[in-house]
This record gives C-alpha cells, sequence and structure tokens, in this order.
C-alpha cells in the first residue's frame, strides 16, 4: 500500500515540474492568458513556474508537504479565479470551452492537493508532531 502512496503523491506532483519549466519556456504563450488587471505578467508568470517547480519537488521529497500543498491548492484557486472564469465569458466558443477544461483541470489538482495535505497532516499528528 505505501508503494501505492509513493507512486500517486510523485505521478500528482511531476507534472507540476513540467507545467512550472512550461512557465520558463513559453513566457509569451502565458502572458496571452494573463488579464490585463493582473501587474507584472512577465514576473507574474516567472514566479509562478518556480512556485510549481518548488511544490512538485516539495512534494516528491516529502519535506513541508503539508505547506506546499496547502500553497499549491491556493496558487490553483487564483489561476480559476483570474484566468479560467474570466475566459468563461469569452466571445470565442473555443475559448469557453478550453477555459472549462482548464477550469476542471485546476479544480481537481487543487482538490487532490488538499487531500494530500490533509493526509500528511493526519499522519504528523499520529506521529506527535502537530
Amino acid at each position: 500500500m505505501k508503494n501505492l502512496t509513493t507512486t500517486g503523491r510523485v505521478l500528482f506532483a511531476l507534472p507540476f515540474a513540467i507545467f512550472g519549466l512550461n512557465h520558463f519556456l513559453m513566457v509569451d504563450f502565458f502572458t496571452g492568458m494573463l488579464n490585463s488587471f493582473i501587474p507584472g505578467t512577465s514576473f507574474t508568470i516567472i514566479l509562478t513556474g518556480f512556485a510549481l517547480i518548488a511544490a512538485s519537488i516539495s512534494i516528491i521529497i516529502k519535506k513541508y508537504i503539508k505547506l506546499s500543498c496547502i500553497l499549491l491548492a491556493i496558487l490553483l484557486l487564483l489561476f480559476i479565479i483570474t484566468i479560467h472564469i474570466p475566459k468563461l465569458f469569452a466571445e470565442d466558443e473555443v475559448t469557453r470551452m478550453v477555459s472549462m477544461v482548464a477550469l476542471l483541470k485546476d479544480t481537481s489538482l487543487m482538490g487532490g492537493a488538499l487531500m494530500i495535505a490533509g493526509i500528511y497532516k493526519k499522519e504528523e499528528n499520529e506521529i506527535g508532531i502537530l
């Protein structure tokens, strides 16, 4: 059972590292996704890339996993609020459809991050850390 949990945790974390790398390699693409009210678009994209990679590493090596997963869930919620929901009201039907898929993806990933945070909080309590 432990191998199954470890495999699931690593498989959950790896895409975030790839998403983070994409933030460095595709800055112009992500700039087009941001709304005009978000300041410092290139800086924000690169900072987000660092955050995604840091969360991925933290989850994989099991250091500060509870904190990382909670912060990751908050970051995903910010993506939903600032990027995906506004694009649901776009005039282009394809944009609306793609945004709905991205919104659902980020919602499920946010749920997964919160589950991992909850699991590790429970395990920490059982061994007397918290």
